[in-house]
């Protein structure tokens, strides 16, 4: 592959955004990993986008993007997905949360041949940094859940920080996710449609800056349908949506 596209959703983050864009393309030079860092303005009311627009005066490879339809932390992301250019797509929190060294082991093992790469949180060598006591309960709960509807190892589903080759995206449209559950549907359609994958250990620390997007409240049933969509899919599809065999 010749070039890592790492998008990133970002709405009123001028708190930790020169930050995230700066360590991350630092990291990503050092280890000469060809690559773009698009950055999706999710409608920011703060000075979001004048902060990644002075950016990319000096920095090659930032390409910050608005996102000037309907707002929402997937939309934004699809958006992103859309204007990168990469062979292989990292889908990154922009509030420094997740861990630049993994989006390296991440590009790695998707030149070894992976079609995905998914991070888990809760497996030997991974670790979480402040995590909100709710919040885990929740996400240990939604996550054994799907691990049981799915019959499948991975134990960290929800979590947004992933790595795609370009192909396994294209193979998962069309995308239907608006919100925070497409974190859910990419990772799942990936298993069901027959990409291969691996799972990694890594770290996650909670936000310095700025407040959590996410709303428990809003996603529970968002969740629910986009796994149980998914659900129907793996199980009654009989094949109609699979990976396409190889010539």
């Amino acid at each position: 592959m010749q070039l890592l596209s790492v998008v990133i959703p970002a709405r009123d983050e001028e708190g930790c955004i020169r930050s995230s864009v700066e360590h991350l393309h630092l990291e990503l030079r050092l280890k000469e990993v060809p690559h773009e860092i698009v950055v999706v303005d999710d409608g920011s009311s703060d000075r979001t986008w004048a902060i990644l627009s002075e950016m990319a005066n000096s920095l090659p490879a930032l390409k910050p993007v608005q996102n000037l339809g309907e707002h929402g932390f997937g939309l934004a992301i699809r958006h992103g997905i859309d204007q990168s250019t990469g062979d292989a797509v990292v889908i990154m929190m922009a509030d420094e949360s997740d861990d630049c060294r993994d989006v390296v082991r991440y590009w790695n093992l998707l030149n070894e041949g992976f079609d995905a790469v998914f991070g888990s949180r809760f497996v030997k060598g991974g670790g979480v940094v402040d995590y909100p006591w709710f919040k885990l309960f929740l996400n240990r709960t939604a996550n054994h859940l799907i691990r049981f509807l799915f019959r499948i190892k991975l134990n960290d589903t929800t979590n947004a920080f992933k790595a795609y080759r370009r192909t396994t995206l294209d193979g998962c449209r069309p995308f239907l996710s608006p919100h925070f559950n497409l974190t859910v549907e990419l990772p799942l359609k990936s298993i069901a449609r027959g990409y291969s994958w691996v799972v990694i250990p890594i770290t996650w620390r909670n936000r310095r800056t700025g407040l959590a997007k996410l709303k428990v409240r809003e996603m529970g049933s968002r969740y629910f349908f986009i796994v149980a969509y998914v659900w129907l899919e793996k199980y009654f599809s009989r094949g109609d949506y699979a990976k396409p065999e190889k010539l």
